[in-house]
């Protein structure tokens, strides 16, 4: 190995320390109330050094939050593709909102930062970072549109609503396990299930759901492309 490419690995070790230590810190104590200094004392570095990878705390946020929706979209390996592509489509969308909650368990420290914590700095402010995330949201959106198009979903379904009352339950059975709020007896990964397949089954139904928009507007407008949504369980 060459110096320059041993550089570069001693360059990414650091910058991996300082994500891990500030993930860890942002989870235990609340974005908020960490410091640039605290996150540099806990990897025994000079604030100053941390600087050179990261030019404010924000940063450091946004770069954890690349991670973790990268994560989110899960394995492209060809093989897990065609699995998923295999299945019909509503058994498509449970997949894949299954593993959104799968994501919770696995990621709590990410799940924490991403939809829990209410202080960390908004990902819209860093718009073309995230223009992936934006995708796979659309790629989401889509999919549910073809359980529509292929008669298992009514026709009057508005996809962005149903995906939003997927999500929606999905989290809070998600913080409810991460906070430690499901009782001993209880089992928080059944209680996903049933909150995922009653959903869907009320969808099926024809439920009528609420516009989730107070605007004839579209929220983003991104391309519609197929995507799948697809570390041992971190220390709480």
């Amino acid at each position: 190995m060459g110096i320059k490419e041993r550089q570069e690995r001693d360059r990414e070790a650091v910058r991996r320390a300082i994500l891990d230590a500030a993930r860890e810190l942002f989870v235990a104590e609340g974005y908020q109330n960490v410091s640039i200094r605290k996150i540099a004392e806990r990897i025994e570095y000079s604030p100053a050094a941390i600087y050179s990878y990261f030019p404010s705390k924000d940063d450091i946020f946004f770069a954890l939050a690349e991670d973790g929706f990268r994560l989110l979209g899960g394995p492209g390996e060809p093989a897990h593709v065609a699995a998923l592509r295999a299945l019909p489509p509503l058994q498509r969308v449970r997949a894949i909102f299954w593993h959104f909650y799968e994501f919770s368990r696995e990621h709590p420290q990410y799940f924490a930062l991403m939809f829990v914590d209410r202080s960390v700095p908004r990902v819209s402010r860093e718009y073309e970072r995230f223009a992936f995330a934006r995708e796979k949201k659309a790629s989401i959106i889509a999919e549910i549109a073809e359980c529509i198009a292929a008669g298992e979903l009514p026709a009057s379904l508005d996809p962005a609503a149903a995906m939003r009352s997927l999500t929606a339950g999905l989290i809070g059975v998600a913080v409810l396990s991460l906070s430690d709020r499901v009782a001993p007896d209880e089992d928080a990964d059944r209680i996903a299930a049933n909150v995922l397949d009653t959903t869907l089954a009320g969808l099926k139904s024809g439920v009528a759901l609420q516009p989730i928009t107070t605007s004839e507007c579209p929220l983003e407008e991104v391309p519609v492309e197929r995507a799948s949504f697809v570390e041992s369980r971190s220390r709480r």
